[in-house]
């Protein structure tokens, strides 16, 4: 009989400690998850930040004898495409796909306002308006930004997914809901900001 209280004594003590890992490693879980869901909230709102200050970019620029208002058109297009791909701003994408057509509308849009500030350079005269130069620079703070919460995103998932798929959590994780969640995908450039130069020396000439 003393034995057998014994072993039960022991289960119980191994359960308990069980318990316990269990418990703190789904706390861990939630934690990481909402790490992820909060990085993601950033993410969206540096996007936001870029997204407010193109109105303001194009009505500026738009004032420049001669401008190309193709190019306007271009960002203002682009612009509209990011509108109408929505995801929850609180909590991180679980859809690879989903977060694939974010990316690539938001990419659309970086490519047509580098292209916006490139043609720009043969506009000297836009240097002479206060709000352009402090759209030009919120605009390069803006991309700085962009980058490092991106960076700070995949991060953010890649802490959490191993999270989810080491021991002891792998075996009960996608149990309580926790499934791993996709990344940025690492695109050509995408690591680097669009590069603005401005050479104001020299004298505006036609478009080619």
């Amino acid at each position: 009989m003393k034995k057998l209280v014994i072993g039960l004594a022991v289960v119980v003590g191994i359960g308990i400690i069980l318990l316990v890992a269990a418990g703190r490693s789904y706390n861990r879980l939630v934690k990481l998850s909402q790490g992820v869901d909060a990085s993601w909230a950033q993410v969206q709102n540096v996007y936001q930040r870029r997204a407010d200050l193109i109105p303001n970019l194009v009505s500026t620029v738009s004032g420049a004898a001669n401008f190309e208002k193709s190019t306007l058109t271009e960002v203002t297009a682009a612009r509209a495409s990011v509108g109408q791909v929505t995801l929850d701003p609180n909590a991180a994408p679980t859809d690879a796909a989903k977060l694939a057509e974010f990316d690539r509308v938001q990419t659309q849009l970086g490519s047509a306002l580098s292209r916006l500030l490139v043609v720009m350079e043969r506009y000297p005269d836009l240097k002479a308006t206060a709000n352009f130069r402090d759209l030009q620079a919120q605009l390069e703070g803006t991309e700085n930004r962009i980058s490092v919460e991106r960076r700070d995103f995949n991060l953010a998932v890649q802490s959490y997914n191993t999270a989810i798929k080491s021991f002891p959590a792998v075996f009960y994780a996608g149990a309580f809901g926790f499934t791993a969640k996709p990344y940025f995908a690492a695109t050509p450039g995408a690591e680097t900001p669009p590069k603005v130069q401005f050479d104001f020396g020299q004298p505006a000439t036609n478009k080619p």
